[in-house]
């Protein structure tokens, strides 16, 4: 065994090997010279030490005469990664494997597995070193249990080296600078930013992402994601057969069914594609964000990104978005509930075929039967159980047979010993000979399936035998006995009700008193406006959440719950995710993730926090893409109404989310009559409030527009001034265009300058287009967004007639000159092309 290399464990037991030789060599040598002194004592101390700060110099790299074992493990140079022995969960065994050092979770968050399949128990008597140019690990009996697995040439120089983008490597040499090996080409279930997940056009060998078997068993799962060369999409698999899931073809710049993977300020994604290889990588804008892409034991590939205020991991996106997508996800005869926690329930008549892998969220053992169906006997030995499945989901494998009607249908299954379901709808008899698999109750286009089930399982015999014990209790007790009970049970399901944890969709019904607990009687305020105020909670798992005590709501219970089931479905990147929400009485509260940065005017209009242009630019994007998603996205139409910074949130990593989608039609705002029904915020309402038209979205644009000049000063857009006046900035920056002066003098002055004069321009001449007083000629949100990314180009569009005026103090109304107005009219005739083109070109 080679000198081990030292971890933070140590360097202690090198300073007691150095203690215990000089004490040998004192007792032994030396035992003739009684006045041996300390100096040569302290001498060999001192170079114990020497020997220990030599050796920790090297702590990222395994040489060819180093290894590690037990608790000894090495660091990347920038101390971003650390690789050891490490142990999944509760589990009792052990694995090579690297981790966040960054990251402090209760247990370490793991990104790279070397021995997935091949786990060993005693991790002080197993080693990883280099063997003949390889990395290899040895299990207790010292045999090769893992290997790099190359045929190496000149293997006495090789070294691995830890890097700090997580990826391991070996060397031909420590300042070799090309890699004969890397962990990157061998991703387990986390892709990290600079690696990729690659398809070989020449040998056609895939790079898969898989799932772990559980959270305490980083082996192989079910679901892995692949990449498919010939539509240029990437596709989930379960079993590395059935797809189940599609990104969409890539079409430049992002794949077509994942708008949450757009170019971004946070990740830059890339499709490259020649000869050899096609594939798909990521790298991060800021190289200090964490951050990791994982296929998740669940079946959904996730974006995640830590929160170092927060420290806890971030969801940024996740697909597919709902639970039951994910295929076969409860195993054989296990069912999928997207409307109930947990997700995944055996068949009445069918336990788990292993507890304790479900308690791990581990369901693709599914359910076995309570009572074998004694088969060639009697129909009275077992019965049929119905179940509600959806169309579209309907369980595979199954036999169509041309019966003629349901009864018949039953019959075939009961005479087959086989048959272990049928159903029969328009498209005649199904039977299911096999297993029943990808089950999943959903209320929308139910079929009925009927699962053979013993007679003792099935809910009907419990029922008899209740009504039997009731009717020899009856008969024993009396009446008075029975109306106590019928008492007593009617108590218990009020209870039952008030404290029900429901899920609609896939949002939690909460009750109140949970909310009032979690918000400790809602005594934390985190800001207010016309749909309600706002608290800071916390659930009984330490979750933080955001929940809104939603004011003048109109609906009925029905009513509510589903129009907030609707805005429950919706999740993009850049919109605040609703997680539950309370109906009890007029009490109505929605919860939501809580945002950890706040609201944005908290950072434009405060001197305590300061956004650069590069985050402001970032955010003005983000909320244009969260606007087109609510107006053209969603399957029915959604208008804010209410766009302002204080409902533009932001993230731990200051990604922009809009909050308040949804809740004009919550708390009953008429959209076709006038601004007295309309609890908007004055300064950001479009003309059309006032006219007494019905509102579109292009009412959202305006208010867009008139936060964009916001963006751009730092302060609200009319300011009260020293002098008792006041400024009315979208004027000035409008002059500013169309007298050609420098653009710079109009930015926040708190930036010194700091700003790219494009994007200036840009945003101004984007903000001029969105606030004309027709909503016609105001640009759609997916303009905007085409614009801000630079897809599109704009001219200075014509000054809004809102501009043609403002009120310079209390008294006086100033109009602008007759040259400012002249170039207006210049500026005016100038743009009608212009942005005709615009519009053109963004349709086309």
């Amino acid at each position: 065994m080679g000198l081990p290399i030292l971890s933070t464990f140590q360097p202690k037991f090198l300073v007691l090997r150095c203690f215990r030789i000089s004490k040998f060599i004192f007792f032994s040598k030396f035992s003739k010279i009684m006045f041996f002194t300390n100096s040569v004592m302290g001498f060999l101390l001192l170079l114990c030490f020497s020997l220990i700060l030599s050796l920790s110099s090297g702590a990222d790299t395994i040489t060819a005469n180093q290894s590690i074992s037990g608790d000894q493990t090495i660091v990347s140079k920038d101390e971003h990664f650390e690789l050891g022995f490490f142990k999944a969960g509760n589990s009792s065994n052990y694995y090579i494997g690297m981790w966040y050092k960054k990251v402090t979770t209760v247990t370490p968050t793991i990104a790279w597995v070397a021995n997935r399949e091949t786990p060993i128990s005693n991790r002080f008597n197993s080693e990883l070193k280099i063997i003949d140019g390889n990395l290899v690990l040895l299990n207790e009996s010292k045999s090769p249990i893992w290997t790099t697995g190359l045929n190496s040439s000149n293997s006495n120089s090789v070294v691995a080296v830890l890097l700090d983008d997580g990826n391991l490597v070996l060397k031909n040499g420590p300042n070799s600078t090309g890699n004969i090996w890397q962990s990157f080409d061998f991703p387990g279930n986390t892709w990290l930013p600079g690696a990729r997940i690659a398809y070989n056009n020449i040998t056609g060998k895939k790079q898969l992402l898989t799932s772990w078997k559980s959270s305490e068993d980083p082996s192989e799962g079910l679901f892995s994601l692949e990449l498919d060369p010939n539509e240029k999409q990437y596709l989930i698999r379960w079993n590395r057969s059935q797809q189940y899931w599609t990104s969409g073809s890539w079409n430049g710049q992002i794949f077509s069914l994942v708008p949450e993977m757009r170019l971004n300020y946070i990740y830059n994604f890339s499709y490259v594609e020649n000869q050899n290889e096609s594939y798909f990588t990521y790298s991060l804008y800021n190289p200090e964000t964490i951050s990791r892409f994982i296929m998740d034991i669940s079946g959904q590939i996730k974006q995640l990104s830590w929160l170092e205020n927060t420290q806890e991991w971030n969801l940024f996106w996740s697909q597919p978005r709902t639970q039951c997508e994910v295929y076969d996800y409860c195993g054989a005869f296990g069912s999928c509930r997207q409307s109930g926690l947990p997700f995944c329930n055996c068949l009445t008549g069918f336990d788990p075929r292993s507890q304790s892998d479900w308690s791990l969220s581990d369901f693709s053992g599914g359910c076995v039967r309570k009572t074998e169906v004694q088969c060639g006997r009697t129909s009275e030995k077992y019965g049929f159980l119905p179940i509600s499945s959806t169309t579209n989901k309907k369980p595979p494998n199954f036999t169509v047979l041309a019966v003629g009607s349901s009864g018949e249908c039953q019959r075939t299954c009961s005479n087959n010993c086989t048959c272990n379901a049928y159903s029969y709808d328009n498209n005649g008899c199904s039977i299911w000979n096999g297993e029943l698999l990808n089950l999943s109750e959903d209320n929308n286009n139910e079929i009925t399936i009927y699962v053979k089930v013993a007679s003792k399982d099935l809910p009907s015999e419990k029922k008899n035998n209740g009504v039997i014990i009731g009717a020899i209790v009856g008969s024993v007790v009396g009446v008075v006995l029975i109306l106590g009970l019928i008492l007593l049970l009617m108590h218990r399901n009020k209870r039952r009700f008030v404290g029900k944890t429901a899920v609609e969709g896939s949002l939690v019904s909460f009750v109140y008193r949970d909310l009032q607990t979690a918000t400790k009687n809602f005594s934390d305020k985190l800001g207010g406006g016309g749909f309600g105020s706002v608290f800071k909670g916390t659930l009984p798992d330490s979750t933080v959440v955001a929940v809104k005590k939603l004011e003048s709501v109109t609906q009925g219970e029905k009513q509510f719950r589903s129009e907030v089931s609707t805005i429950g479905t919706i999740q993009h990147v850049n919109l605040v995710r609703l997680r539950g929400f309370c109906s009890e009485g007029n009490s109505k509260l929605l919860v939501y993730d809580y945002m950890p940065n706040g609201s944005l005017d908290s950072y434009l209009f405060s001197n305590e926090k300061l956004l650069d242009w590069k985050t402001r630019y970032q955010i003005a994007l983000g909320t244009a893409r969260g606007l087109v998603y609510l107006h053209e996205k969603c399957r029915d139409c959604i208008i804010h109404c209410d766009i302002k910074p204080e409902n533009i949130l932001l993230d731990g990593d200051l990604c922009p989310k809009v909050a308040d989608f949804g809740l004009a039609k919550l708390v009953g705002r008429d959209f076709s009559r006038v601004l007295t029904t309309m609890r908007g915020t004055r300064g950001y309402l479009a003309p059309e409030w006032l006219s007494g038209v019905a509102i579109t979205t292009k009412a959202d644009v305006y208010s867009y527009g008139m936060m964009l000049f916001e963006f751009i000063s730092g302060t609200r857009n009319s300011e009260q001034s020293e002098d008792g006046k006041k400024k009315f900035f979208p004027m000035r920056a409008a002059n500013v265009l169309i007298d050609g002066d420098d653009i710079l003098t109009i930015v926040d002055p708190r930036l010194n300058g700091d700003a790219k004069v494009e994007e200036v321009t840009k945003l101004c001449k984007v903000a001029c287009w969105c606030i004309q007083d027709d909503e016609e000629t105001r640009p759609a949100m997916s303009q905007v967004e085409q614009i801000l990314e630079g897809i599109l180009d704009v001219n200075m569009p014509p000054k809004p007639r809102a501009l043609q005026l403002f009120v310079d103090d209390e008294e006086h109304v100033v109009f602008f000159t007759e040259s400012s107005t002249s170039q207006s009219s210049q500026a005016q005739s100038n743009m009608s092309s212009s942005v005709s083109q615009a519009k053109s070109t963004a349709s086309t």
